[in-house]
């Protein structure tokens, strides 16, 4: 059984504008730290044999300047890939850019932080993390279950599960509220997001 309020509570949220090539873009930044080294979290959300086993299946020429896919999912191009520390590609197309930056931490625990900015005519406004956050917020669990060993056979059917939307409907309700901390939406842009974010990622939750 996973615990849900943990589980959100371990995940710090930020929503912001900030200056990206030929405009202004929309950011959403997560960060965990997990109880494992800096190498082996690397290797976790690196290597395709790991990956599939707590996120999807990844292939591609996976090295900076090559390309990645992942399947039923984004693809793009790798960017940057600096071992262990960072890892940089677009994501689902050449304006959405998902960073990832790994640093370690005492006691053997690493801090990961994860970006995704895409431009604000794609995301309208601030409210658009509710369509990226709470998948983000999925997979960072997952890969916490992962690096734990309590990681189930099959991530896809997992994150459909009753007990994970139950987690991604309280995941809308911690992105909502990063939201209007940044005061980078008006309420009915926020308010129609969430409705959306809902019927995306806990369409059985209640």
């Amino acid at each position: 059984m996973i615990d849900i309020a943990s589980q959100l509570q371990a995940i710090h949220r930020e929503v912001g504008k900030k200056p990206i090539d030929g405009g202004e873009g929309v950011g959403v930044l997560l960060r965990r730290t997990y109880d494992a080294a800096i190498d082996d979290v690397w290797d976790a959300v690196t290597d395709p044999d790991r990956v599939k086993r707590w996120f999807l299946p990844l292939s591609g020429d996976l090295r900076a300047g090559g390309t990645f896919q992942l399947e039923g999912n984004a693809g793009g191009d790798i960017l940057t890939c600096e071992r262990p520390r960072l890892l940089k590609v677009t994501f689902g197309g050449p304006a959405s850019i998902v960073e990832l930056r790994l640093t370690p931490g005492g006691d053997g625990a690493t801090t990961l932080e994860l970006e995704h900015t895409v431009p604000v005519e794609m995301a309208g406004s601030g409210a658009g993390a509710l369509y990226v956050g709470p998948g983000w917020d999925g997979a960072f669990m997952g890969l916490d279950l992962f690096l734990r060993g309590e990681v189930v056979g099959d991530p896809v059917a997992a994150a459909n599960s009753l007990e994970t939307q139950e987690f991604s409907k309280g995941s809308v309700h911690a992105w909502t509220a990063a939201i209007e901390a940044s005061g980078a939406a008006t309420a009915d842009e926020i308010a129609a997001a969430v409705a959306a974010s809902l019927a995306q990622f806990a369409p059985d939750a209640g």
